[in-house]
């Protein structure tokens, strides 16, 4: 049972880790699931408060997440029409990823064209637009490096523990 166990954190520690670089996969749950399941196993000890603090942080990273691009967005001048057009270049950029093997490139750039399209879609000046468009970027790599940080502090904890299993 132990080794099924250990092959599940793995595998969820696994997909924390792409899902903090790959949006529309909820790396962050994963993450605190790798350490939630890791606790099962025989020798490890995870305090209750230590799992409650990393369950906190999570969540607060997962909500953060979907605030950060909508705030940079906002923060740099961005209108609803720019929010809007960044959250559909994301998830056009998410289908031409599945579609397409451009890969990150396009999860990056759509965001940052949708913000652009939507604030010339009301009239927004171009400089205006741009300056949204960099909002929605930087708002997303933002967000981006928040989960990656967590998903590795996690990993941290399930490869030290695991190794320390050895």
């Amino acid at each position: 049972m132990t080794y099924v166990l250990i092959a599940i954190v793995i595998v969820l520690a696994l997909i924390g880790l792409v899902g903090a670089v790959v949006p529309g996969i909820a790396g962050t749950p994963f993450s605190f699931l790798a350490l939630l399941v890791l606790s099962f196993v025989d020798g490890i000890d995870y305090t209750t408060r230590f799992l409650v603090v990393m369950g906190i942080i999570g969540a607060a990273v997962f909500t953060v997440d979907y605030v950060v691009p909508v705030w940079g967005t906002k923060r740099l001048g961005g209108t609803k029409a720019g929010v809007r057009g960044s959250t559909i270049g994301l998830i056009l950029g998410l289908l031409v990823t599945f579609i397409f093997p451009i890969g990150f490139i396009a999860v990056l750039l759509g965001p940052f064209i949708g913000a652009y399209i939507g604030e010339k879609s009301v009239g927004t000046e171009d400089h205006l637009a741009w300056r949204s468009a960099l909002g929605s970027f930087v708002g997303f790599l933002l967000g981006t490096g928040i989960k990656l940080i967590y998903a590795c502090v996690c990993i941290y904890y399930v490869t030290r523990d695991l190794i320390g299993l050895i």
